[in-house]
């Protein structure tokens, strides 16, 4: 079965139809810009629980959709 996303502009469409990426959260201790740089783009936290989402909607309205997702059995809190 595969998770349906809830897109605002096309409806509940399935996984298959969007890219996604973790928001990073980049820690205030690192001053330097290519640290941040690194870290916002390689250093992923991978949480067990409610983590929030940006999903691209490559196969539909192609916009971006941002989703909290629970990582430990994959429902959409919203």
């Amino acid at each position: 079965m595969s998770i349906k996303i809830p897109c605002p502009n096309c409806g509940e469409r399935p996984l298959e139809e969007f890219l996604f990426g973790e928001v990073p959260v980049v820690p205030e201790s690192i001053t330097d810009p290519e640290e941040r740089d690194f870290d916002r783009a390689f250093m992923r936290s991978n949480p067990e629980g409610p983590v929030v989402e940006r999903w691209f909607h490559v196969y539909g309205c192609r916009r971006w959709v941002t989703v909290q997702r629970d990582t430990r059995d994959e429902t959409i809190l919203g």
